[in-house]
């Protein structure tokens, strides 16, 4: 098989309660219940390697119709050799049970993951037992880069970020492939303090710092009044208005950032919204699902 280029394809873009949200009556969800066009699946990003090797970012319960975008949009990618976990929060783990014998009867698949997330896949027994039936063979990361396979044209590393980790700890991933990287970081709790971890000032220069190219972001609300009736430090992330607000305009030598993990409440789902424009205008971006990313 010839060697290809190293591809990533955004799978999806929803916080971890997807769009429509269970039990929202709100406009946002109403609207779109009855057009299968608008609704959007939690985060989730597919890499296919230059071997062709395939390695999937989150484990979703939108697997079958995140499986259907990637290939759509990558038809020479082959099956799935690899799945990588930022963290234990719903949406970004829900779609495990999805590869065992019930649904998919996977066998041997690398699970890259903290050690954190390993001790709760232990302690949580159906997920211990896709271990113990062999489904998946987990790998734990450290901050060291991981080159998936020999060939695979690419290396992972995982940073670490801060977010409440009542369940385990969360890392983001820096994707370093032949000619740019891209950093994977859907959740963190706030600007302050993952700079701060970083030993940095500004989120640019912590995008210099890791040499990166391309940024997807984490962007779940754009600002705190979607919430009204939740306390922020309950959920807290930082809010697209004040990524803006650090960021400024774009500039000709900028990471290229694209906004993700959007809460089913964000504007930014509507292309014609206002602070959609406003995203544009400052020259960022905002994900689709099926966009792919030459790495």
């Amino acid at each position: 098989m010839q060697p290809r280029h190293v591809s990533a394809t955004v799978l999806g873009i929803a916080q971890d309660g997807g769009r429509p949200q269970a039990g929202c009556a709100r406009q946002c969800c109403v609207d779109i219940h009855s057009d299968f066009s608008l609704h959007r699946s939690p985060v989730s990003l597919g890499l296919v390697g230059s071997d062709h090797s395939t390695h999937l970012f989150e484990a979703t319960r939108k697997l079958a119709s995140q499986f259907e975008t990637w290939f759509d949009n990558d038809p020479e990618a082959g099956p799935l050799d690899t799945l990588w976990i930022t963290h234990a929060h719903l949406g970004h783990v829900d779609g495990l049970g999805l590869f065992g014998r019930e649904v998919m009867g996977a066998s041997g698949l690398k699970l890259h993951c903290s050690n954190s997330f390993l001790q709760l896949m232990q302690a949580t027994p159906a997920w211990n037992n896709l271990i113990q039936q062999g489904v998946f063979i987990p790998q734990v990361f450290s901050d060291k880069p991981i080159k998936p396979t020999i060939q695979s044209g690419f290396t992972i590393t995982p940073i670490r970020v801060p977010h409440r980790d009542e369940l385990s700890d969360t890392h983001a991933f820096l994707i370093s492939g032949p000619s740019k990287r891209l950093l994977f970081l859907p959740d963190h709790d706030s600007w302050q303090e993952t700079l701060t971890l970083h030993g940095c000032e500004s989120i640019e220069e912590w995008f210099s710092k890791l040499s990166v190219d391309i940024a997807l972001i984490d962007g779940t609300f754009w600002s705190l009044d979607e919430i009204p009736n939740r306390a922020a430090e309950e959920i807290p992330h930082p809010t697209v208005e004040e990524t803006l607000h650090r960021l400024a305009d774009k500039k000709i030598h900028d990471v290229r950032i694209i906004f993700f993990h959007l809460n089913h409440t964000n504007p930014l789902h509507r292309s014609n919204s206002k602070e959609y424009q406003k995203v544009i205008e400052a020259g960022w971006e905002v994900a689709h699902e099926g966009m792919t990313l030459q790495l």
